[in-house]
């Protein structure tokens, strides 16, 4: 094979000690992956939001279908660029070599300070809303001091070692999947009548409704990670993106017509806790206590993953910059990067601050983190563009139907959920932008030592 065909393969600057891998996932393997990253704790919570931005009943179930449409004109640009460079480096690897050491360099400090902890945070509180109701605490702070006992209590778990933090995710992960289905088999079937009229709500803003839609759906492109260890790649990396993106439209809109049919828009757009809320009112205090507890769990689930894969990006950003060299020590015999996790808690504990002071923890890390997310994912679209010219010579096992026509749409999709997250959103927004721009004196501060 050539050198040209060979480059994608190359040593990724954000990965220590790249080992190449045998293929080993099959189809199903890489959909359930895909389908367990995305589906988390989060459609707990975000359907109260669309609802209240939504208009009507209809209005929410076609945001939701159109969440999906997005992710799948996403997922096939996706499909070109991860089966092209098939590097666990994913988005850092596409960026670097569109746009260079410095734009992935900005790329792995926004996982590091935003993108991933603001994730931690947001799931942690979605965590504190839930177990608040069960027991609370300390009135309006309730869930603050969950999140941040949640974030202590993880991080201390995944310092203790992998197999720790292994285990609990294995036990954890089951009861994501119970929760769901019993909200929707409850929801759809029950006999109940909506507490309120369902033919509007508070207001009308698909830009921001669309914003927690698709904050919903984000994940898939976490498929660009394992895209080196599938089988007959070019035909089941397309196919586990498009399998698993369908897989979860589908559970997503039923879960919200059970919502809908079970609340009504009014009492789904003012819930805190609206699947808690819905079997409440289908089966009363104790059908309550038990989908806050399921939820509860997996929210469990979904921040210990979060938390173990977020540090050991870290990792290797610590061994790719000497500025941040002290991340990127490995604890060999409990096989984890003790440093990174440490950081990344108390990155996670100061954003629980952020939260509280702004009484309204979860769609303040929704703010702090969907800006620049959008901007990131708009640039991975761009990338398509710019490595079609760079490399016009390397093999495309996979390329983009209606080049270039699909892969601008997305483009146009980002940059308005971009503009969205921007406009519509307060002072999480910004605080997350500037987090991210603090970044750049650092990086011109590492070029500076290695002159």
């Amino acid at each position: 094979m050539s050198k040209r065909n060979h480059s994608y393969v190359e040593e990724s600057a954000v990965i220590a000690l790249v080992v190449q891998q045998r293929p080993s996932l099959a189809l199903f393997d890489a959909v359930a992956i895909i389908v367990g990253i995305v589906i988390g704790a989060g459609i707990f919570q975000t359907p109260a939001f669309v609802a209240a931005n939504a208009g009507s009943d209809v209005a929410v179930l076609l945001l939701w279908l159109l969440g999906g449409a997005v992710s799948f004109v996403g997922a096939l640009c996706y499909a070109e660029l991860a089966t092209t460079y098939p590097d666990v480096g994913g988005t850092y690897y596409y960026l670097k070599r569109a746009f260079g050491r410095p734009t992935a360099f900005l790329f792995a400090w926004a996982r590091m300070t935003v993108i991933q902890t603001g994730s931690i945070v947001l799931l942690a509180f979605v965590f504190g809303d839930y177990f608040s109701g069960l027991l609370p605490l300390a009135g309006i702070y309730s869930p603050s001091i969950y999140a941040a006992l949640v974030i202590i209590l993880l991080t201390g778990l995944n310092i203790l070692g992998l197999c720790p933090g292994k285990w609990t995710q294995n036990w954890l992960t089951a009861a994501k999947v119970l929760g769901l289905l019993l909200v929707v088999i409850i929801g759809i079937f029950s006999n109940a009548t909506p507490a309120a009229p369902t033919t509007t709500s508070t207001s009308t803003n698909w830009g921001l409704a669309m914003v927690f839609v698709l904050l919903s759906f984000g994940g898939w492109n976490e498929a660009a990670y394992i895209s080196a260890e599938i089988k007959n790649r070019k035909r089941n990396m397309v196919r586990s993106l498009l399998w698993s993106i369908g897989i979860i439209t589908s559970i997503y809109v039923l879960i919200n017509l059970a919502y809908l049919r079970g609340l009504g828009l009014t009492a789904m757009a003012k819930s805190e806790a609206v699947g808690a809320a819905l079997m409440d009112r289908v089966a009363g205090t104790p059908g309550a206590i038990f989908l806050s507890v399921l939820v509860a769990i997996c929210t469990l689930g979904a921040i210990n993953a979060t938390i173990l894969t977020g540090a050991r990006s870290n990792f290797a950003l610590g061994q790719d910059f000497s500025l941040f060299r002290f991340m990127g020590h490995w604890q060999q015999g409990k096989e984890t990067p003790i440093q990174a996790l440490l950081l990344q808690g108390i990155a996670s504990l100061s954003l629980v601050f952020l939260g509280t002071i702004t009484r309204n923890g979860f769609e303040t890390m929704v703010d702090y983190t969907a800006p620049v997310f959008w901007f990131f994912f708009l640039l991975s679209a761009i990338s398509l563009f710019v490595l079609r010219r760079k490399d016009p010579e390397i093999a495309r096992p996979f390329q983009v139907p209606f080049y270039p026509w699909i892969p601008l749409l997305f483009c146009l999709i980002c940059g308005y959920l971009l503009y969205s997250s921007l406009a519509y959103t307060g002072i999480g927004a910004i605080t997350g932008v500037l987090v991210v721009l603090a970044g750049i004196p650092l990086l011109l501060w590492n070029q500076y030592r290695h002159i």
